[in-house]
């Protein structure tokens, strides 16, 4: 018994624990690594969101020139713009990931950051269109004045983009890592603008629209529509609120690096492409023929 005890050696066992410790984590981050710098993964992911921001876009084109098709002498409705923007923002991605490859290392990096960040203000501006809208009818219900609101959606635009524009002149002539951050906080406090108003007034007209009597035409429809187009805004806010916050502070959450793939398809797909499909299907329905231009200014 003691011949067989002593050859179980005890150098021997801590070299066994070691090997089963440290070989499924290295194995694991070097399988995520590996993923994260693999060229073929990395096209892979761009390039499919190229292609879903690209379908997203045609969508988008075809319902406008539908609505132009039907009601040819229509003004510029917000409808109409609304669609119009959504091909324009999309367009603007789906080139930008297309060209990934070339995007990631322009020089100096503020191009990298303006091609990045200025479509997501383009979003912003997009879908705070809806929350214009939103309020002008709760106003309406509520007989309370609207001349206002136009001008504060002017207005609180063109502050976020003259304030975006100072940061990337300044990240032009001097790269400042501080003044970075502060950029990224900013898109944060755009994000929750979005985020506050989509909750306020979608909130508002879903209460509205609950008082109504059940059997006033269009309402069920209207209620849905309302309900589900906030929930998707909120939500798709939402994240981009998180990430792009997670992003100021940990490396490893960076969204203007090449080789973060998965993380560009799902927050991209998450925050934008889905979302986009969404309302853009619900919010699909074509003016009526004969209806006089004084008269149609919702988004249907």
């Amino acid at each position: 018994m003691r011949e067989l005890a002593s050859s179980f050696t005890p150098a021997a066992a801590p070299t066994v624990i070691s090997a089963s410790l440290y070989s499924s984590p290295a194995a694991s981050r070097g399988w995520w690594d590996d993923v994260n710098k693999s060229p073929q993964w990395q096209e892979g992911a761009f390039f499919s969101l190229a292609t879903a921001y690209a379908l997203v876009s045609a969508v988008a084109l075809i319902q406008l020139i539908r609505i132009q098709h039907r009601v040819p002498k229509l003004r510029w409705t917000t409808q109409k713009i609304f669609h119009l923007m959504n091909f324009l923002v999309s367009g603007f991605r789906a080139v930008v990931f297309a060209f990934h490859a070339h995007v990631f290392l322009l020089r100096p990096r503020v191009y990298k950051l303006v091609l990045l960040d200025l479509p997501s203000l383009l979003f912003f501006s997009t879908y705070t269109l809806l929350v214009l809208f939103w309020a002008e009818i709760y106003h309406q219900v509520r007989s309370l004045p609207t001349d206002k609101l136009r001008p504060a959606y002017i207005s609180i635009n063109t502050i976020i983009y003259v304030v975006q524009l100072c940061i990337w002149i300044y990240l032009g002539i001097h790269d400042n890592a501080a003044l970075e951050l502060a950029s990224k906080i900013f898109n944060v406090a755009v994000s929750c603008i979005a985020l506050l108003g989509f909750s306020v007034y979608g909130g508002r007209l879903i209460f509205c629209l609950k008082r109504y009597p059940i059997e006033s035409v269009g309402r069920q429809k209207k209620l849905y529509e309302v309900r589900t187009v906030t929930a998707i805004c909120v939500t798709c806010f939402l994240i981009r609120c998180i990430v792009v916050a997670l992003s100021a502070f940990v490396p490893d959450v960076s969204l203007e690096v090449l080789d973060h793939p998965i993380l560009y398809f799902f927050f991209y797909s998450l925050a934008e492409i889905v979302p986009s499909g969404l309302v853009l299907f619900i919010l699909g329905t074509l003016p009526p023929k004969q209806m006089p231009s004084r008269q149609y200014h919702t988004v249907r």
